[in-house]
């Protein structure tokens, strides 16, 4: 064997086992069997292919187990990258799938450059990244909870005051007709309210909770983050868990060369299938960031009103630089604008949105990228003096 040459080594990773294969530079993939999901046991598995002398570089499927082995590779020295599943080729007909399959098929395709790595957040992104998606999920359990107990005082013709909003103050707790004050005769039926209640109340304090805990993550992020965080809730429709979401999400957003780049990131681009004269466009991708494009949608329903800017808006941007208001204020025009016109052409409302959202994701950028260059910039001049 050559020495200093290059293997690549393909991990399909699973919760107890990882299946590893090689690609030598002969041309050679085989499998080197199972071994145990340890950090002792990875170890020794990298200190016996580079015993003699040559690079390793290694790839493993993004998925459940994190990135605890591209960390615990990367502090040993040896290359590693974290693969998009959703990117690997696929050859028609192949209906055969098994473990090591899939490790010699990442380690052969990664050697011939057909992978494409995700980007790996640092540990404070990754911190506020798992806070922020602890929130997502607890306001989809509330929702539940909310539709459990509406729909069981539905049941029995329980309905809410028509001047009452759903579940404000006044509707869980209104002295006549409130949630609060609803009773049963049948002490089953009580006992059942009494538990969808319950589960109500608690989704609400674990979001206050969990809203108090994303407020200290900030404080604790890096200064960068932080200007980010505060510069993108110069837009409209986007406040501070909108805000912290883009940038858990997305990391640095200047490491994105275009905004473009942005857009397909999250999935949020028309699908093509065109050939010679034929130009065939579909729906969006879905190739991306579910929880970026999620939540840049609901940003883009704020941008159905007329261009304002009312109290709570001009708080955000009272102490923001003014190229990034500037930014702000032509994303309203041109964002309503391009909705108005839309809607105008009869298009669907859903359709709307996505194409608003998709333009909406090009003025972050741009705020991201503005800032970022402007927080770097002195520390860069510092180190080249």
């Amino acid at each position: 064997m050559k020495k200093n040459s290059v293997w690549h080594v393909g991990m399909d990773v699973h919760a107890k086992t990882i299946a590893v294969a090689v690609a030598e530079p002969d041309g050679t993939v085989r499998s080197l069997g199972s071994i145990a999901h340890e950090p002792k046991a990875i170890r020794k598995l990298m200190e016996k292919l580079g015993k003699e002398g040559q690079e390793l570089r290694v790839c493993y499927e993004a998925g459940p187990t994190g990135y605890v082995i591209y960390w615990q590779l990367t502090r040993m020295g040896v290359a590693c990258e974290v693969i998009a599943p959703t990117l690997i080729p696929v050859k028609p007909g192949d209906r055969v799938k098994t473990d090591w399959r899939d490790a010699e098929k990442l380690a052969r395709c990664y050697r011939s450059g057909d992978l494409t790595a995700v980007w790996v957040p640092d540990a404070a992104h990754e911190a506020l990244r798992d806070v922020v998606r602890a929130r997502e999920a607890a306001k989809k359990d509330q929702l539940k909870a909310r539709h459990r107990l509406g729909k069981f005082l539905l049941r029995h013709g329980r309905r809410p005051d028509k001047t009452m909003k759903n579940w404000t103050g006044t509707h869980l707790a209104h002295s006549t007709n409130g949630i609060q004050t609803i009773h049963f005769d049948e002490y089953a039926q009580e006992q059942t309210l009494l538990d969808y209640r319950q589960e109500v109340e608690h989704q609400q304090a674990r979001i206050r909770r969990l809203d108090q805990a994303i407020d200290v993550a900030i404080l604790q992020a890096p200064a960068t983050m932080q200007e980010v965080v505060a510069a993108l809730q110069a837009l409209r429709g986007v406040a501070k868990v909108t805000a912290v979401t883009i940038v858990a999400e997305l990391g640095q957003l200047s490491r994105l060369a275009t905004a473009p780049q942005l857009m397909a990131y999250s999935g949020i681009v028309t699908r093509e299938n065109s050939s010679g004269d034929r130009i065939q466009r579909g729906p969006i991708t879905k190739s991306g960031n579910a929880h970026l494009r999620r939540i840049i949608v609901e940003a883009a329903w704020a941008y159905r009103h007329r261009p304002a800017v009312n109290a709570a808006h001009k708080k955000r941007q009272a102490d923001l630089p003014a190229a990034v208001v500037e930014i702000s204020t032509k994303a309203q025009h041109r964002l309503h604008q391009r909705f108005t016109k839309l809607t105008a052409k009869g298009k669907h409302a859903g359709k709307v949105v996505t194409a608003v959202a998709r333009e909406l994701l090009g003025f972050v950028w741009a705020i991201g990228v503005q800032v970022e260059k402007s927080t770097t910039a002195p520390t860069s001049r510092k180190a080249a003096a």
